[in-house]
């Protein structure tokens, strides 16, 4: 399956080949069943192949293992039904949190949605998402139909990296709402809102590793890998993603660990994000720094993974978890350990 995902990144970039196919593999390995909870371990580790193989497709995954958690947590018995059966007729789900200037909010008939939503991913090959939705008792989760092309527009989406996680806006004016995911701010509960940054990490992490791995076939192509100062570079860096990726895998059991508070499990996910992106970042530098102006080349395989990288690790509120996590590890006695204690 990763083969096929590798395979059609450059294409799917370029908009040649929609990233649906890459979907329909993962539907064909059986993942998009899995909502992360019933083998923590088992799903950051596939995470973090899709993300070293195709990282745009990691990402669209992602959000469709998010979706399916909200909906075991907070829908009702029918609706986890319907949702099952939609999956297995082929639906793709995703989260759209992220509002437009108009925020999205019930309209004042209450039966319908206004406003708009951006950075939704995976426009045209998304069919039901789940959107927040605010109002005066708190946000809510509404879970809505969203294959009609003409409320979607990519065009706003610019970015240099993630090009083919068909991003952009989307218009729900009008439009009802199918369920209603849970009661007012059950979203934002802990351990299952910012407790969930495990599976980003895990992305992070196979994306890095994925990084290293092609800059040093590209190396040894050009009979350049056997030098000791591209050993140390890449493998100093390799080294720390491997400790990421271990983060991220027990940040990943502590999200259903029962004995640990939800702030534990919220420290453990926010310090696995943080710590992948700054590999990551370390990543990009030292491919850069060992590939030289051919990472730069038009169609450069390193060059694009970097790319889709540096962008995906632009999450928001970065300062704000760091505080967070520093006020749950070190604000209190015997916290340093968190959940290795």
């Amino acid at each position: 399956m990763t083969d096929g995902l590798r395979a059609a990144a450059d294409a799917e970039e370029c908009g040649e080949r929609p990233v649906s196919r890459s979907i329909a593999l993962l539907s064909n390995a059986g993942l998009l069943g899995d909502d992360g909870s019933a083998d923590p371990i088992c799903t950051a580790r596939a995470l973090m192949q899709v993300g070293a193989a195709n990282l745009s497709v990691g990402r669209l995954w992602e959000g469709h293992v998010n979706a399916l958690r909200l909906i075991h947590l907070y829908g009702s018995a029918a609706l986890k039904l319907n949702v099952d059966a939609l999956i297995a007729e082929g639906a793709v789900l995703g989260v759209w949190g992220a509002d437009g200037p108009v925020p999205v909010t019930l309209d004042a008939s209450g039966t319908r949605l206004q406003g708009a939503k951006r950075f939704t991913s995976g426009l045209g090959t998304v069919s039901h998402a789940l959107v927040s939705v605010g109002g005066d008792v708190g946000v809510r989760l509404a879970l809505v139909d969203v294959r009609d092309p003409d409320r979607a527009d990519t065009s706003c989406w610019n970015m240099q990296g993630m090009r083919a996680s068909a991003s952009g806006n989307y218009d729900f004016s009008g439009l009802k709402v199918q369920d209603w995911i849970g009661g007012p701010d059950d979203y934002l509960k802990e351990p299952n809102f910012v407790g969930g940054v495990w599976r980003i990490a895990a992305l992070q992490a196979g994306a890095a590793i994925g990084l290293l791995d092609q800059a040093a076939t590209d190396l040894r192509a050009m009979d350049r890998m056997q030098t000791e100062a591209q050993q140390a570079r890449l493998m100093t860096v390799l080294t720390r993603a491997w400790a990421g990726a271990a983060l991220a895998e027990r940040a990943a059991q502590a999200s259903v660990d029962c004995s640990l508070e939800a702030e534990q499990i919220v420290a453990t996910s926010i310090a696995a994000r943080l710590f992948t992106e700054e590999v990551g970042l370390d990543a990009i530098r030292a491919s850069e720094q060992s590939i030289g102006l051919r990472h730069f080349e038009s169609g450069a395989e390193t060059g694009r993974m970097a790319r889709d990288l540096a962008v995906y690790m632009r999450q928001a509120a970065r300062d704000a978890f760091l505080q967070r996590t520093a006020r749950q590890a070190l604000g209190q006695d015997d916290r340093a350990w968190g959940v290795f204690g």
